[in-house]
């Protein structure tokens, strides 16, 4: 069992170490997300792991912020926005971009489902538009978990975690088989996707200039609305005049809304910076 003050701490130092949010009665969540490394460090109670991280372990606060913060994702997770972004708003980006390569922001990209799910949409695009969609994607996937990252950089999954939104004809275009039943995303789709650490509390110079468009999504509801502002200002200022920004579809812009037009699309909204 966790102790209210106990769980009070643990939750003062996961909002300070990357901004996520808890809330009343999550201890269950904190018990089974922790469990192995309670195990792993010989560790018996909550206190004692927030004693560890008083004297700045910085091993295992990337661990405790990795076990707390990794989720699970689907391959075009909802499907209309994806297919939002390959019918519509790819164009545009093209368009505005002129002779460079329009650049995409994933924000908080787990195990690298969404990143690879917008190149593979830049890949049909290309072969059904050629004279714009030959240019390529500018693709850069943040995320604060170290090891949730070194997963998606790989691009090998299991079918199990295949059967979660990949189909069969997009599985043996986009993908290599390899052995014990998994598939690696082929070069030509990996190729636009620079990986990269990123807490979207710090600053976002690694981002490397302005960007078209921000996938942002089913993330900002583990913010406080202080913290959640914070991050949207910060997006709004890294997006190009007119720029795109996607959100989950249980999120909404809230208290930044005066730095974003919504346009309503079929399927869901989509944010266009002022």
């Amino acid at each position: 069992m966790i102790n209210s003050q106990s769980y009070d701490a643990f939750c003062e130092f996961l909002d300070s170490a990357c901004g996520i949010v808890l809330g009343a009665n999550k201890e269950y969540l904190v018990n089974s997300r922790l469990r192995a490394l309670f195990e792993e460090n010989g560790l018996e109670s909550l206190d004692q792991l927030l004693e560890k991280l008083k004297f700045g372990n910085h091993m295992l606060r990337q661990k405790v912020v990795d076990a707390m913060t990794t989720n699970e994702t689907l391959w075009f997770r909802d499907d209309h926005p994806f297919k939002y972004f390959k019918d519509e708003l790819l164009e545009q980006l093209y368009s505005v971009a002129g002779a460079r390569k329009p650049r995409i922001w994933s924000a908080a990209c787990s195990s690298g489902q969404e990143p690879y799910s917008l190149s593979i949409c830049a890949n049909e695009f290309a072969k059904a538009k050629p004279l714009l969609g030959s240019r390529g994607l500018d693709i850069v996937a943040t995320d604060i978990s170290s090891s949730i990252l070194d997963v998606a950089r790989k691009g090998e999954y299991d079918q199990l975690a295949l059967n979660r939104g990949m189909s069969k004809e997009r599985l043996e275009k986009y993908f290599d088989q390899g052995a014990h039943n998994t598939w690696t995303v082929k070069p030509n789709i990996k190729q636009s996707i620079q990986f990269k650490s990123l807490n979207l509390q710090d600053s976002y110079i690694a981002l490397g200039g302005k960007l078209d468009m921000i996938f942002c999504r089913n993330v900002l509801i583990y913010f406080s609305p202080e913290n959640k502002r914070q991050i949207l200002e910060k997006m709004h200022a890294q997006l190009r005049p007119k720029g795109y920004l996607m959100l989950g579809a249980s999120e909404s812009i809230g208290p930044a809304g005066e730095l974003f037009n919504m346009i309503q699309y079929r399927g869901g909204i989509v944010y266009q910076a002022k």
